[in-house]
């Protein structure tokens, strides 16, 4: 199928309004779900240790260890975090996967290669089989830094997300690194494609900010991006790049960026507790300057809000934490790990937003935004983090709590169930899900384990049982 004829039949394939889980009515109602049944302990069939607990009929494996080897002999960083995948030759599946490593510690990988040699972030590239065997692997974007989560694009491309604005021109960051050992700015978007190494050159008209997740409208070729700024107001954006991705084969710099706005409610905070099922008439407002140029080295907490800062004085929403994203039949899914109300008897969490988590949808082509789940306590959904979709329309969400760590599911019917859960990790408390990814035709589920050690594990079993 050629270019246009792809965008013509996406675009004549989109549903109806909040097609999916957006048409939920339901908030924070945890629904009996019996589809899967209870979790269960189940051995890793890498090496027989207990990882996950998941329902009857459900098997995994678990590959590619931070601290072992590339297909070329480099080392496999830590810090497994966004991750999509595509189809490759002969039944196999291609995985691109993010490392979420921040501080001037050096690239992974050829350095020669690398965007800034200093910065020890980037992505993976594996082709493994549908039970988690590796055939090949090597890493494809180094020298780049807090590569959180990202997206998958049509074009059969990767775009990550550097979640940061460290540099050379900037103060330190929490972690205290040394920014001025590092050589290049860092807080952009970067393309990966599949198949090859990335040129590894920023798409700087998209944004020099905290970046989280992105998510592709085919229809239009808008990027819709998400804003993870952790001790401040967040925002919801979109990239309109010069010319149709698609069309061009690639994602082109010099584009326009754009930050939403509620019709007649100037900054509308959406990050605290809202009505159930609430939606909103929005317009976009543009950002100025999108890459600033920062002079006398400002503090990093001045310098990651200055994009953002641009968009609220021009009437943006502001959001809590906004992290993963995704497009499905016209609309984009986005979690705000913290939004809403804390709940009796919950303790809000640290940073910007007091809640458990919201998920939102943003239906591109009318351009409402609807809330589509509010957790009403730690328990039923306990700060949400990356987010995919599955053939069936239900989301997989990763969370990223304090306590016990699961895979949620959120049906078409407002049904938030439990899929899986991690067993807890000696000596790493902080040990999360991410980057959760069905591969080609649906038969298995790509998770990452983002630890000290992280690892990525490949699930499968009769996922016909229930809403997946």
């Amino acid at each position: 199928m050629d270019r246009r004829r792809f965008i013509s039949t996406v675009a004549a394939g989109i549903a109806g309004p909040f097609a999916g889980v957006a048409c939920v009515s339901h908030q924070g109602q945890a629904k009996p779900v019996r589809a899967y049944g209870p979790l269960r302990p189940v051995r890793d069939l890498r090496d027989g240790e207990v990882r996950l607990h998941l329902p009857d009929g459900f098997r995994y494996r678990s590959f590619s260890v931070a601290g072992s080897k590339f297909g070329d002999g480099s080392t496999v960083p830590g810090r497994h975090d966004g991750m999509a995948a595509f189809a490759g030759p002969k039944g196999s599946t291609i995985l691109i996967r993010n490392h979420e490593v921040n501080g001037p510690v050096g690239a992974f990988g050829d350095k020669k290669r690398a965007y800034d040699p200093m910065a020890g972030g980037g992505t993976s590239t594996l082709r493994v089989t549908r039970h988690g065997e590796v055939i090949e692997s090597a890493p494809s974007l180094s020298g780049t830094m807090m590569n959180c989560s990202g997206g998958p694009m049509a074009w059969r491309a990767w775009v990550t997300c550097e979640e940061t604005v460290n540099g050379p021109d900037v103060g330190d960051d929490f972690s205290g690194g040394d920014n001025s050992k590092l050589t290049r700015k860092h807080g952009y978007l970067f393309e990966v494609p599949v198949g090859r190494a990335a040129s590894a050159r920023p798409i700087r008209a998209a944004g020099r900010f905290a970046h989280e997740s992105v998510a592709f409208d085919p229809s239009s070729g808008a990027l819709y991006l998400t804003e993870d700024n952790f001790g401040f107001p967040s925002g919801f954006y979109r990239y309109l790049p010069p010319k149709h991705p698609v069309l061009a084969g690639r994602l082109l710099d010099g584009g326009r960026l754009q930050m939403l706005a509620v019709k007649g409610a100037k900054r509308k905070d959406l990050s605290v507790g809202q009505k159930r099922g609430v939606t909103y008439e929005t317009t976009w407002v543009d950002i100025d300057d999108p890459d600033p140029d920062f002079r006398g080295r400002p503090s990093n907490d001045e310098a990651v809000q200055a994009v953002g800062k641009q968009g609220r004085e021009a009437g943006a929403a502001i959001f809590s934490r906004l992290e993963g994203a995704v497009q499905h039949q016209g609309t984009v899914y986005f979690v705000s790990t913290q939004g809403g109300a804390t709940a009796p008897g919950d303790e809000a969490p640290d940073g910007f937003g007091d809640g458990r988590g919201q998920v939102w949808g943003y239906e591109t082509w009318s351009g409402r935004l609807k809330l589509v789940y509010e957790s009403p306590r730690a328990s039923a959904l306990d700060v949400p983090d990356n987010v995919t979709v599955s053939r069936r329309g239900t989301l997989v969400l990763c969370e990223d709590g304090d306590g016990a760590n699961y895979l949620r599911g959120l049906s078409k019917a407002g049904e938030i169930f439990d899929f899986c859960r991690l067993e807890p990790v000696d000596g790493d408390p902080g040990a999360e899900f991410a980057g959760s990814t069905f591969g080609p035709g649906g038969h298995t589920l790509y998770v990452n384990v983002q630890a000290r050690q992280g690892m990525s594990l490949a699930i499968w079993g009769p996922w016909e049982r229930g809403p997946f």
